[in-house]
């Protein structure tokens, strides 16, 4: 006799709760502008240089023996001024500068000189903060051809690191924006090709904390959260357990993926530098350290200044390359409410819809004044201001030049435009017809055919009223 045993197996699916309570914290690499790095007298425009290997000594490239010079004053007044800035409580005895240890191409000595704290406790905009601290940039490896560049080795760097407090990607690109915004206002930091590297820290409630590693954009940063939630999210309904790791981000595919399992601070075998003494900040340092304009004082004085509404101002402010093409602009004999209203509302229009910051486009504050002085002057039509704006914040092209080669000034009355009326009322008997039954909206699609045939240079009064008269 068989005996047939059949094991039965019953899957109880995973439920994810209504509310997730999600985790984002960041750690923030900012490069500071001094004219030399952080503990040699090597330059630090490692941006500008196209050739390899040549902004470096053997301190900042490790050789043995090679002891650091004393720290740069001017990349530790800056560390104190950020930390100032958000609201930390200034640290200011015994701040050791340790040597954080991993292996890695980009580290020729096999550690990393990173500061403790400066500043602890400090707050921007709800988001807490940590602490910040400064360390010293590794340089630049190639993963494709296995080459490191040390131009980057040794360059100043504060990091920023701020609690878990943020909850989702739209928080995370709102702070971003906010503190990178602050820290361009010090102009002390390094402002071309992206300003941050960050990594970012993210866990859902129940599972572990992944580390995302060296993200370079508030887009990108994005994305990568948006990602990172999804494939946690995903992990916790198969009943699996998310792992500690660190994983990068390929921007390209929009997806994370794993590096290696994530260290904890004893594997970074931190050790005071016998090398740097302990730093302490004398009475007077700290409260000497003037700090610069700040976005909302900008604000009050740009309302005071030049007598701009509120709302134009608050909007200038958030952008500081922005408000500074306004100031740029209202300083070349343009009226400031028009500058503002301009700025604010059109030039962040295309800004926008492009994804793209000012300094990455042709615009200039020369440009924009040749564009607001035709307006202002009334020798074009807002909607062809609105346009020459669209091509020549693209192009660079004179605005003034346009409008000659093209002739694309305003007409608001003549021959020409009484001719186009009449070719529009006899090619729209429609609408014509429309208009005479009652239906006075119907003007506006004709004089919209007009304005089309005279590329938008006629005068909307004028347009409206030629019509009038040609239909009643």
């Amino acid at each position: 006799m068989v005996f047939l045993i059949v094991r039965t197996h019953y899957y109880i699916p995973f439920k994810m709760p209504e509310q997730i309570n999600t985790k984002i914290g960041l750690e923030i690499h900012v490069p500071l502008n001094t004219k030399r790095k952080l503990f040699c007298n090597c330059p630090t425009n490692y941006y500008d240089v196209s050739e390899p290997n040549i902004n470096t000594c053997e301190v900042c490239t490790g050789m043995p023996g090679a002891k650091p010079f004393p720290i740069n004053s001017e990349a530790l007044k800056t560390a104190v001024m950020v930390a100032k800035l958000l609201n930390c409580k200034i640290i200011n005895e015994n701040k050791f500068v340790k040597r954080k240890h991993y292996n890695y191409p980009d580290l020729p000595s096999g550690y990393q000189r990173t500061s403790e704290p400066v500043g602890e406790g400090g707050n921007l905009e709800g988001v807490g903060i940590w602490e910040l601290h400064f360390e010293e940039d590794p340089g630049r490896y190639d993963l494709q051809t296995g080459r490191v560049d040390y131009n980057r080795s040794g360059v100043p760097l504060i990091e920023i690191v701020t609690a878990p407090d943020m909850k989702s990607p739209e928080e995370v690109r709102n702070f971003l924006k906010i503190l990178i915004n602050l820290l361009k206002y010090t102009e002390r930091i390094v402002a071309v090709g992206g300003v941050l590297r960050a990594d970012v820290n993210i866990s859902i409630e129940g599972g572990n904390r992944a580390e995302i590693k060296n993200i370079n954009s508030i887009k990108g940063a994005y994305k990568a959260i948006n990602y990172e939630i999804m494939r946690q999210k995903n992990i916790m309904r198969r009943g699996a357990e998310v792992r500690q790791e660190t994983r990068g981000f390929n921007e390209k595919s929009m997806i994370t993926f794993s590096l290696r399992t994530k260290e904890t601070q004893a594997d970074y075998r931190y050790i005071p530098d016998p090398d740097i003494p302990p730093l302490y900040f004398e009475e007077g340092y700290v409260d000497g350290i003037e700090l610069p304009e700040t976005p909302q004082s900008r604000k009050e004085r740009l309302i005071n200044e030049f007598k701009i509404p509120g709302k134009y101002a608050k909007t200038l402010i958030r952008d500081k390359d922005i408000a500074d093409l306004f100031e740029d602009v209202a300083a070349g004999k343009i009226d400031t409410e028009l500058a503002a209203q301009w700025i604010s509302q059109e030039v962040n229009r295309q800004l926008n819809y492009r994804t793209s910051e000012l300094m990455e486009t042709k615009l200039n504050s020369a440009i924009m004044v040749e564009l607001l002085t035709l307006l202002q002057n009334t020798e074009i039509t807002e909607n062809v201001c609105k346009k020459l704006l669209e091509r020549v914040i693209d192009s660079g092209e004179s605005p003034l030049k346009i409008v000659k080669d093209e002739k694309l000034g305003k007409v608001s009355c003549g021959d020409k435009l009484a001719e186009v009326v009449a070719e529009v009322v006899a090619e729209n008997e429609d609408a014509v017809d429309d208009y005479k039954s009652g239906n006075k909206t119907a003007i506006n699609f004709l004089m919209g055919k007009v304005m089309q045939k005279m590329r938008g240079a006629a005068e909307a009064k004028t347009v409206i009223s030629l019509l009038k008269e040609k239909l009643d």
